[in-house]
């Protein structure tokens, strides 16, 4: 037990020297455009057990000022996400401007799509409209503030929370790249296998074709008398 605490500790440390020294954002923002009918879907890889939230907020184009504008309340959005799996784990309409979360149960690439859930829009802004969307997975997914609010934790013991946050998500990527080192091991063990039989299947099929080209001569020959 002692040699386990000791280990945690030195993996808290190692945290904190990459969090200060090589900070890594896994909250990924963008926006993009979409039309009237158009569905808009995202491949997130993620590890088994991690949560994942979505922040999006729609925008309007108005031709007469030639600018995106706020979208109205009655614009909204449905959001659908599949695991690996293609099994649905998340499917629910929001409004113009919202937040989505869901948890993975599988590792690997889960699609995230989203797509309007109204067609008035496009009758007065030409159909153009934008979405800005900002994902969060692990540890960057929780609010913190919220948390510390709830559990009246001390700076240190906020700090503390994050940090095992941050050893449980490093714990949950390194199971996840296994899990990714074994899947492509299998896979190059079946590419080798698959090649193995093809080269057996073509010299059969080498020595088969050349001992029917043999005996075919052979009859040849003697139909003409020449052996």
């Amino acid at each position: 037990r002692l040699a386990y605490k000791r280990n945690m500790a030195v993996l808290a440390w190692f945290v904190v020297v990459v969090y200060v020294l090589l900070p890594v954002d896994f909250t990924h923002g963008l926006y993009f455009h979409m039309g009237e009918t158009e569905k808009k879907c995202f491949i997130e890889e993620i590890p088994d057990e991690t949560m994942v939230t979505g922040k999006y907020k729609t925008q309007l184009y108005d031709e007469n000022i030639g600018d995106f504008l706020p979208s109205s309340p009655g614009i909204g959005m449905h959001v659908e996400v599949k695991d690996p799996n293609m099994k649905v784990i998340l499917s629910k309409y929001y409004a113009s401007e919202g937040r989505f979360t869901f948890t993975s149960h599988s590792p690997g690439e889960h699609l995230i799509c989203l797509h309007s859930n109204s067609t008035r829009w496009s009758l007065w802004t030409g159909g153009k409209l934008r979405i800005h969307l900002d994902i969060s997975v692990g540890e960057h997914a929780n609010d913190y503030q919220e948390i510390a609010a709830k559990d009246k934790l001390t700076e240190l013991q906020l700090r503390i929370r994050q940090l095992l946050d941050q050893v449980e998500q490093i714990s949950k990527e390194q199971n996840y790249q296994r899990f990714r080192e074994e899947r492509f091991r299998q896979t190059s063990e079946s590419t080798n296998q698959r090649v193995l039989w093809w080269a057996l299947a073509q010299t059969l099929i080498l020595l088969v074709t050349g001992f029917w080209q043999m005996r075919h001569l052979k009859g040849f020959f003697e139909a003409k008398k020449l052996v």
